[in-house]
């Protein structure tokens, strides 16, 4: 089981001296990645519709803070300052960029790495975001991630890279340089519904959800299974191997303290150490290989305890 920690790319440690020591001390207490956030514009009035929110607000606005770092820039910077941690997208909107740029920034990385780059793609949810940036239609963006994801695989793979669909095209033209990682870096498709769950059969090399989602809520252990069942159906369905699809989670709700579930009883991934680790191994069980666990905070002495708690306490109990 690998761990990670998500850099905060905005607010008050959303500083070059800041984030340099979050991701080294990631690096050193052992986590295993550094998740980066993507927005490019933050409209100044979005329609309620966060799928992680019981009410649809965007916490972004609830704040009033809109400041952002751009993600694929800072994924090269945190690369550069640590060695050994992988660096990865969570999630890329894969519609808001070309899909050749993004392949050649992300082998660029890559190559700059050593080859630590994890590639998490979504399909995004804020309307007003789309707009803004004049792309194609927010309707289509289901789509056009699909034919986004298997352009930047064949920037990335084939010796003639070439690629003809309705929303790119592209023929004529080589990539160089190609990742390290072979055949591309790894693809972790975020999402919850059917459509993600069908996106990561057909194109991905992971599964990463959300535990939080209201609509598809996977916070239990039940939940999750259920919905891993699912996905290997779908695979099963499709002639996939569901063995070849990893298992990976990102668990908002981690907390030290005891937090009770809607449902009752106490709720997943909170309480003591061992509580923590006893959930995690379960999940384990299921087939989870790695999990994007919440120690952010306002606070850098805050959030270098939370990042020590977990890694210190829970860690060495998985």
């Amino acid at each position: 089981m690998k761990f990670g920690v998500t850099m905060p790319n905005r607010g008050p440690l959303a500083t070059p001296e800041t984030m340099k020591e979050i991701a080294q001390k990631a690096e050193q207490l052992g986590y295993g990645y550094i998740t980066i956030p993507d927005h490019i514009v933050v409209p100044r009035k979005i329609d309620p519709n966060y799928p992680y929110s019981e009410t649809g607000e965007f916490v972004w606005s609830a704040d009033g803070v809109t400041d952002c770092m751009e993600q694929f820039t800072l994924l090269a910077w945190i690369a550069a300052v640590t060695s050994k941690i992988r660096v990865m997208t969570s999630v890329t909107v894969i519609p808001h960029r070309n899909p050749l740029f993004m392949a050649k920034s992300l082998a660029t990385t890559d190559v700059l790495s050593g080859g630590r780059v994890t590639v998490g793609c979504g399909a995004g949810w804020m309307y007003e975001e789309f707009e803004a940036l004049n792309l194609p239609p927010f309707k289509a963006r289901g789509q056009v991630t699909n034919e986004y994801i298997e352009a930047m695989k064949a920037a990335w793979t084939e010796e003639n890279p070439s690629y003809d669909g309705e929303f790119v095209k592209f023929s004529d033209i080589d990539t160089d340089p190609r990742p390290i990682q072979k055949p591309h870096p790894p693809i972790w498709i975020g999402g919850e519904s059917m459509a993600a769950i069908r996106r990561a059969v057909a194109l991905g090399d992971t599964w990463y959800p959300f535990g939080s989602n209201p609509k598809f809520r996977m916070d239990k252990l039940e939940t999750y299974a259920a919905r891993v069942a699912v996905l290997r159906q779908v695979a099963e369905t499709a002639n996939r191997d569901p063995s070849t699809i990893g298992l990976a989670y990102n668990c908002a709700f981690h907390s030290t303290r005891v937090e009770m579930h809607k449902a009752g009883g106490r709720q997943t991934f909170t309480g003591t150490p061992e509580q923590r680790a006893e959930d995690i191994r379960a999940f384990a069980e299921i087939g989870l290989q790695a999990m994007i666990v919440n120690v952010s905070a306002n606070d850098k002495d805050a959030m270098f305890a939370r990042m020590s708690e977990f890694s210190e306490n829970v860690m060495p109990l998985v």
